[in-house]
């Protein structure tokens, strides 16, 4: 259980943060940029929810998935050990990317196929969770740019999840779209 009884300590006066058992790093690492662009994503599904429980019925969904993002920022700062025993951190789990992945094919499966592709917008909610998914994909980037430095590492099913993850959000945002009827297509070189 997690107890906070002062929101600030001063610790992190410096420009650095710690991480979940021990250690501290500078705010700018590209750990805490991606535990951050995690947290924005967060923050993002927040909004989104606002006009979800109305229109959809993708609120219970959104929810589940908050939490998991918590999950997935407890995962990231929590160092991997060598020898680390199943279940010894909270880390992101094949069951978490595996419920991500029966939710796109259920939301999917009334949808009718692409055409063209999607400009972010339609509906308050569509717009709301394409930003989701653009926020998810930065989360993405710094995340495998986290394990391309010397030392670093992070669980597959955490990338798999982060991955999925967008998908999920792009398929959501055609199911706020009056189930793709409202989507918003692109079309090449209409300006020119």
């Amino acid at each position: 259980m997690v107890k906070l009884n002062r929101i600030y300590t001063g610790s992190g006066d410096s420009g650095t943060t710690a991480l979940a058992k021990g250690g501290r790093r500078a705010k700018s690492d590209l750990r805490f940029q991606a535990i951050g662009a995690i947290d924005e994503a967060n923050a993002c599904i927040g909004m989104a929810r606002l006009s979800a429980a109305a229109a959809t019925g993708l609120d219970a969904t959104l929810g589940r998935i908050q939490n998991d993002l918590f999950d997935l920022g407890a995962d990231l700062a929590t160092l991997p050990e060598p020898d680390e025993a199943p279940g010894a951190a909270l880390r992101i789990v094949a069951t978490q990317v595996a419920w991500l992945e029966q939710e796109i094919d259920r939301l999917n499966a009334d949808l009718p196929p692409l055409r063209s592709f999607i400009l972010p917008g339609g509906t308050p909610l569509a717009a709301a969770l394409h930003l989701c998914r653009t926020v998810t994909r930065r989360a993405e980037r710094d995340m495998v740019a986290l394990t391309r430095q010397p030392g670093e590492t992070i669980g597959a099913e955490a990338l798999r999840y982060i991955n999925r993850l967008s998908d999920f959000f792009f398929v959501a945002a055609r199911v706020a779209n009056d189930g793709g009827a409202a989507d918003v297509l692109w079309q090449p070189g209409a300006n020119r």
